[in-house]
């Protein structure tokens, strides 16, 4: 049995030996080799004007005689994929594209096998020599697979890997947008890895930092390409990359403007994003800087907003006691207030003050009705007005007057309920409280005074009420 594998395994090698031996085969020594000759340089000639139908013609005559022309070069693989591409966009039929696009590839892989097998000879004879330029025809092929004919990124991916594994720093540039957009593809569906995708990034970064160090003639298009490949990659580095890999790459905008405080927040937010944590020294000096700068902005925006806001300072006055302090400051709010509304609030909280924290009964009436003067329909500062005649009954007289003015509150809260429904409970509320500190009819009919009659409160209330008995 062993026999008969080893000698499958020696027929199996002899016919790629075979079929790589044709697939190179050249003109030198051909009986054609001077048609093979001629069709060639016609073809190129007819390349050079665009003269496609002269060119293909020619073309296909040398392919067919002679795949790999002198054996020195690869004119005639790269060159047919040249012409198979030409006719992939002018076809319109999708099977005929199918073709074209399927032969393409077929030709760039009959270069890359010539010179695996040494089909071709290059000038150098250094493994090295052979695996740049696989690399480069790898390159182009991927190139092609992703531009012109949109085919699987499995398949670019493939080969873009091999392109770059053999290429190393002589890798082409127009290979880093292709594999970058099959890079982020792959990664964000799930088939690539976080470290794999660092690790392709940071290749293609070294390949073109070697070049825009060293490679006077094409260093600028690396630039270029290194640019426009990592303005993509941005698109996953937060998903891919950690804190050390971002300290590298934000500490040169720190650095360039260390006191703007939109440029700390900014680095310091990313930072945090990426697993940076309290302890690393960059993070510390961050969170040190930005932490001073919030304190500092919000005591500024405090101090402007009490500058301009003297209702906001007012109450601060009032929750500090500083009751007189407090009513200068409504009062420069309401002169400085077009707003009717917030008018009347301010003008309510110094009458509110002037009543419960000062006992400035008249006064706070006074104000409570400019309040209510202003903003009509709003039964607060009549529930205000009820309150303080409430609570300053007992300093009325004797209990008849004490009762009317019972009365008289009643009477606010009646008129605040029928003018401001979202007070109407509230104000049914007191007014019930109220029923039995009502004047007795008895008190009533001593003083000759019937339930209808309009009488007079005394003290400071000074109101006319309408007698009711309980």
């Amino acid at each position: 049995m062993s026999k008969i594998v080893s000698t499958l395994m020696a027929l199996l090698t002899i016919m790629m030996v075979q079929d790589a031996s044709a697939q190179c085969e050249t003109w030198v020594g051909s009986a054609q080799e001077d048609d093979l000759r001629n069709a060639h340089s016609i073809y190129r000639q007819a390349l050079k004007i665009n003269d496609y139908t002269i060119a293909f013609s020619n073309w296909e005559k040398a392919y067919n005689g002679a795949p790999a022309a002198d054996g020195k070069r690869d004119y005639h693989f790269i060159d047919g994929a040249a012409l198979y591409k030409h006719k992939f966009e002018a076809a319109t039929d999708e099977a005929q594209k199918k073709e074209f696009a399927d032969k393409v590839i077929e030709l760039y892989d009959a270069a890359i096998a010539c010179y695996q097998s040494r089909g071709i000879v290059l000038p150098c004879s250094t493994d090295e020599c052979y695996d740049q330029k696989i690399s480069f025809v790898e390159g182009r092929k991927a190139y092609d697979m992703f531009y012109t004919f949109r085919m699987p990124y499995d398949d670019i991916g493939k080969s873009l890997e091999k392109a770059v594994a053999l290429g190393g720093n002589k890798t082409e540039y127009i290979v880093f947008a292709p594999y970058t957009e099959v890079v982020i593809y792959q990664f964000t569906n799930d088939k690539m890895t976080a470290p794999r995708a660092r690790e392709i990034y940071e290749e293609l970064n070294a390949i073109a930092d070697y070049n825009i160090e060293n490679n006077k003639k094409l260093g600028t298009y690396y630039q270029q390409a290194k640019d426009a490949m990592n303005g993509r990659f941005a698109y996953i580095e937060r998903q891919i990359f950690d804190c050390e890999y971002f300290k590298e790459k934000l500490r040169p905008d720190y650095d360039a403007d260390p006191d703007n405080p939109e440029v700390i927040k900014n680095v310091l937010a990313i930072l945090k994003g990426q697993g940076c944590e309290p302890g690393d020294p960059l993070y510390d000096e961050l969170d040190t800087k930005y932490k001073a700068w919030v304190e500092e902005e919000n005591a500024r925006r405090l101090a402007e907003f009490k500058a301009n806001n003297p209702a906001f300072i007012a109450k601060d006055l009032y929750d500090q006691g500083k009751y007189n302090e407090a009513i200068s400051k409504y009062q420069e709010a309401i002169d400085s207030e077009e707003d009717t509304a917030k008018k009347a609030e301010y003008l309510f909280g110094i009458a509110s003050i002037q009543y419960r924290k000062l006992q400035q009964y008249s006064d706070a009436r006074r104000t409570a009705l400019q309040a209510a003067k202003i903003r009509e329909g709003w039964g607060r500062p009549y529930m205000l007005i009820g309150d303080m005649y409430g609570s300053s009954a007992r300093s009325c007289g004797d209990s008849w007057n004490q009762r009317l003015a019972i009365l008289a509150a009643m009477d606010k809260y009646s008129y605040a309920k029928s003018l401001d429904p979202d007070v109407a409970e509230e104000a049914q509320d007191r007014i019930s409280k109220y029923y039995g500190s009502m004047p007795s009819q008895d008190e009533g009919f001593m003083r000759g005074i019937k339930a209808g009659q309009t009488v007079k409160v005394g003290c400071w209330i000074g109101e006319t009420v309408r007698v009711r008995y309980n």
